[in-house]
């Protein structure tokens, strides 16, 4: 089966992003979890997810991806920086648990001048403690990386 959608607004609701996906022609769509310049979430309802999850069924979707806001960085030089993106991964896995079976992608960052070595040991130590879920997570490579 082949997949095909787009990235698509969470301002309508999720059930909204489903039925414009099939208006498209699409059988996927990707999302941010929150902004993606910045930190803020847009709430969760359970009815709107219930909603999109029976479109989802009636309609042969293949799996969706949520996307992390691009300011997340776990492997930053600074405790601040690494700390508040610890943070938003925690957070985005909690609320993935509301779209089981799905995906969830990042950009892990930038060691910013730490070394490659360090950097990965980062993200590594940051995967390791939040690793606690049944989303599926994607690391993305950043930009003419």
């Amino acid at each position: 089966m082949i997949y095909i959608g787009c990235h698509l607004s969470t301002t309508d609701g999720y059930d909204a992003m489903g039925q414009k996906m099939t208006g498209f022609g699409g059988n996927t769509f990707a999302w941010f979890t929150r902004n993606p310049r910045g930190g803020r979430t847009k709430p969760l309802y359970e009815a709107d997810i219930d909603a999109l999850y029976k479109h989802l069924k009636e309609n042969s979707f293949g799996p969706l991806v949520a996307h992390a806001s691009y300011t997340m960085n776990l492997c930053s030089s600074k405790e601040e920086t690494r700390a508040n993106g610890l943070d938003m991964l925690q957070q985005d896995l909690k609320r993935m648990e509301m779209f089981p079976g799905q995906m969830y992608t990042f950009h892990p960052g930038s060691h910013t001048g730490q070394g490659v070595e360090i950097g990965i040991q980062q993200i590594a130590d940051a995967l390791n403690h939040v690793m606690k879920s049944n989303t599926t997570v994607l690391l993305e490579t950043m930009a003419g990386k």
